[in-house]
């Protein structure tokens, strides 16, 4: 669904919140400078571990968030033990459900993680309104600056934030592992054009076998929003979900190893 029809979709709301028309994107001519030496040297801070410390319950610096008023029952994100690793376990069935995680620091280089499919979504079409869920997906949102999004969907956004009261944020890029379309494939949102995706495993990948996944965000971020911004904006947080309430089917994905790399 397109910014101009957001008040009317609260699964748009939410995607601009914490998740991820097809088009591909020019890259940009951007700056070498993204890391500079005096940040590298710096530590970034790291993200918490998807179990709380204390227990096995989730760890609060993950947000749970789902779509308001009851529209569809929370995705299931639970911290277990599989393959003697902690790693957190996401079940949908006809549900939707996202994990936030606050994040500010220097400007890191890779995002680093590993995932495993064991129920996929043969139903889902990233590119239609109709089809949009996905069984695992990655997200990072960026403080993108306001001058740099095209003057309608600006307005469109500005809209969603006084009608929502919440700072949703610029820019939003997906890492997804989808079961319709291979590896490789991206493009915007079918909702709104501010959330855009990159397919990471396709039909080609097996499921039920884990697969490790290393990301220059930089780099992606200037091939999906580069004709935009010719700068990589600051990082807000970090989400992890998984959502099946359009097509109504059921899904079983495993993360784990999630961390940034200098």
């Amino acid at each position: 669904m397109s910014h101009y029809a957001i008040i009317q979709s609260p699964k748009a709301t939410l995607y601009l919140i914490a998740v991820c028309a097809l088009c591909i994107w020019p890259r940009a001519s951007f700056s070498q400078n993204i890391l500079n030496a005096s940040q590298a040297q710096q530590s970034i801070p790291a993200l918490a571990p998807f179990a709380s410390p204390s227990s096995s319950a989730l760890n609060p610096a993950w947000k749970l968030t789902g779509l308001p008023r009851g529209k569809a029952p929370l995705t299931e994100f639970e911290p277990i033990t599989l393959d003697g690793e902690g790693v957190l376990q996401l079940r949908s069935q006809a549900s939707y459900g996202v994990l936030t995680h606050n994040w500010q620091g220097n400007t890191p280089k890779t995002l680093n993680w590993r995932w495993r499919l064991q129920l996929p979504l043969n139903a889902a079409d990233i590119r239609t309104k109709a089809g949009d869920d996905a069984a695992l997906k990655v997200c990072v949102m960026f403080d993108q600056p306001i001058a740099d999004i095209p003057i309608f969907q600006r307005a469109a956004l500005n809209l969603a934030r006084t009608a929502t009261e919440q700072n949703l944020p610029n820019a939003t890029l997906c890492y997804l592992w989808d079961s319709r379309y291979p590896a490789g494939s991206r493009g915007a949102n079918p909702y709104t054009a501010r959330v855009r995706y990159i397919v990471l495993n396709g039909t080609e990948t097996p499921i039920g076998q884990w697969a490790s996944q290393s990301r220059h965000v930089s780099e992606d971020f200037a091939l999906l929003f580069g004709q935009e911004s010719q700068a990589l904006p600051p990082i807000t947080a970090i989400a992890v979900g998984a959502d099946s309430d359009n097509t109504q089917g059921s899904s079983l994905g495993y993360l784990g190893r999630l961390h940034w790399l200098p």
